[in-house]
This record gives structure tokens, C-alpha cells and sequence, in this order.
């Protein structure tokens, strides 16, 4: 079967691009189906991010500090390093931005599907929503590749 440290940092470099790409790419996708202003795209592509989200983003949620914690373990780092504390804290901090985004993208695919049912336009509270999801995006994204780069450097921070 092999080493097991080996086999452990490949699930976690997997997950953590599942992490990344796949916000990556449903934030690509829902931020150009809302800037062509067509509502039937936006309720699809909405109901496609919340879907993409509970099958990968969240998986590899889980699997990220578990994965981390158990190679800390195998590594023999110290888990107080200076580097792994700014990674947990910019880990935390992607969540926490994380958490209210998916609650903003089942409401915007719920207006969405519901204006396009009743053949009525957006309402001003989808503006509201994709407004504080793209404010939201942006820290959980640089926090995201911050980590990246704390994963990669290891540096000694202080």
C-alpha cells in the first residue's frame, strides 16, 4: 500500500484543489451568469453552485483539517508553528466567509427560480444577496491562496 504519510498528503493536495477549483469555478460561473442579466441562467447556474457545493466544496471541507491535523501528526511538525497557526486562522477566516455565502446562494437560487416561474424580474434583494456573496468571496479567495502559499513555504514566521 505504501507510506502512509505519502498517500495522506495526496488526499489532502486533492481536496485542497477540489477546494479551490471548485470555488473558483462556481464563483466564475455565477458571477457571469449575473452579469448577463438573464434570469433563467442565473437560476440555473445558482441551483448548479448550491449543488456543487454540497457534493465537493463541503467534502473537502471536512477532509482538509482532517487530513492536515493527521499529517501534522505523521510529519512530527509542532502544531503551535508559527506557520500553522496563520494557516489555521486564514482557514477559519475562509469559512467563516464561507458559511453565509452558501446561505446567500440557496436564497439567490430561490428568488432566481422563483422570478423566473412568475415571469417577474429579480428583485432588489437578489441585488442585495450577490452583492454581500461577491463582498464575501473575495477574503475566503485570498485567505484560500495564503494558505496555499503557507502550505508550500512552511516558513518560520516569527
Amino acid at each position: 500500500m505504501g507510506d502512509p504519510y505519502l498517500w495522506l498528503k495526496w488526499v489532502h493536495i486533492l481536496s485542497a484543489a477540489v477546494l479551490f477549483g471548485t470555488g473558483l469555478g462556481t464563483a466564475f460561473q455565477m458571477w457571469t451568469a449575473h452579469l448577463r442579466r438573464d434570469d433563467r441562467a442565473i437560476a440555473v447556474v445558482a441551483r448548479n453552485v448550491v449543488i456543487a457545493d454540497l457534493l465537493f466544496t463541503t467534502p473537502a471541507i471536512v477532509v482538509q483539517p482532517t487530513s492536515g491535523i493527521a499529517l501534522i501528526v505523521l510529519a512530527g511538525f509542532d502544531p503551535w508553528a508559527s506557520w500553522l497557526m496563520v494557516a489555521y486562522a486564514l482557514y477559519l477566516l475562509a469559512g467563516l466567509c464561507w458559511l453565509p455565502v452558501v446561505v446567500i446562494q440557496i436564497r439567490v437560487r430561490d428568488e432566481a427560480a422563483a422570478a423566473v416561474a412568475e415571469r417577474r424580474p429579480l428583485p432588489a434583494r437578489y441585488y442585495r444577496l450577490i452583492r454581500a456573496w461577491f463582498i464575501l468571496g473575495w477574503p475566503a479567495f485570498v485567505a484560500l491562496i495564503a494558505v496555499f502559499a503557507l502550505m508550500v513555504a512552511k516558513p518560520a514566521l516569527w
